[in-house]
């Protein structure tokens, strides 16, 4: 039965999506075996994600005090073949939570890259009925950000789209310290997303992600969006 695989089912929401084109050179070191890089139009990219994590339900049970709270990762892309289907999934570099609890079970059940660390929101809507939205974390006594602004209004994905391309791998993939791989599905509504006027990320980048990453995340994102988010299911893992 589908429900005896479900590990965690919560709502993302307000996702701001930072992405840049990058050199495949820098990802491979980070590919889980089984998988390869993916691409659109031949162009690899590298996200910075902030959203809300919210109504947070682990084997079918919320945990006191842990059900709502902020999650920024910074993850790329991947692709696998299962018989004659093709698994577009992500990979997580490393992902940032304001509570242990959720960062031990991530790591015990799927060996992510989690830290805890203090982190804030702030989510309103501008003058120009658009939407604001930042996520901040405080590492080694410095906050470093991520905002967004939108222009326009909220519009469905378009099929073949950067934004669809980003939005939609619904698989994930974890490397493991002997070298294997878990993979495990993820199950969402496609999103709306809004355009932005202005986005950018501003903080510390060596301490967190290590200097590979800082001249790319020191650098003006590729393109930039917001998705309005949806109820999500994650599935339990399974070892290939």
């Amino acid at each position: 039965m589908k429900w005896a695989r479900v590990f965690l089912t919560a709502e993302w929401r307000n996702l701001v999506l930072l992405n840049y084109e990058v050199d495949a050179a820098l990802l491979r070191p980070f590919v889980p075996a089984g998988t390869e890089l993916d691409s659109w139009n031949a162009k690899v990219f590298l996200s910075l994600v902030g959203f809300q994590f919210l109504k947070t339900r682990v084997l079918g049970l919320p945990i006191p005090w842990h059900s709502n709270f902020d999650e920024v990762n910074l993850r790329f892309y991947v692709r696998r073949r299962e018989g004659g289907d093709v698994r577009r999934g992500v990979v997580f570099i490393r992902e940032i939570v304001p509570r242990r609890a959720i960062a031990y079970i991530a790591r015990t059940f799927y060996n992510e890259n989690y830290a805890a660390l203090p982190m804030a929101h702030d989510i309103h809507t501008t003058d120009e009925n658009g939407i604001a939205a930042s996520y901040r974390w405080r590492s080694g006594g410095v906050w470093s950000e991520i905002g967004f602004e939108s222009k326009g209004s909220p519009m469905a994905l378009q099929e073949g789209s950067q934004e669809q391309f980003i939005s939609e791998h619904y698989w994930g993939y974890a490397a493991q310290r002997d070298g294997g791989c878990i993979e495990y599905e993820v199950e969402h509504l496609s999103w709306r997303v809004w355009q932005a006027k202005d986005a950018g990320f501003r903080g510390d980048v060596d301490e967190l992600y290590g200097r590979q990453f800082a001249q790319v995340l020191g650098g003006k994102p590729t393109s930039a969006f917001l998705a309005e988010g949806s109820a999500v299911t994650v599935m339990r893992g399974r070892r290939l």
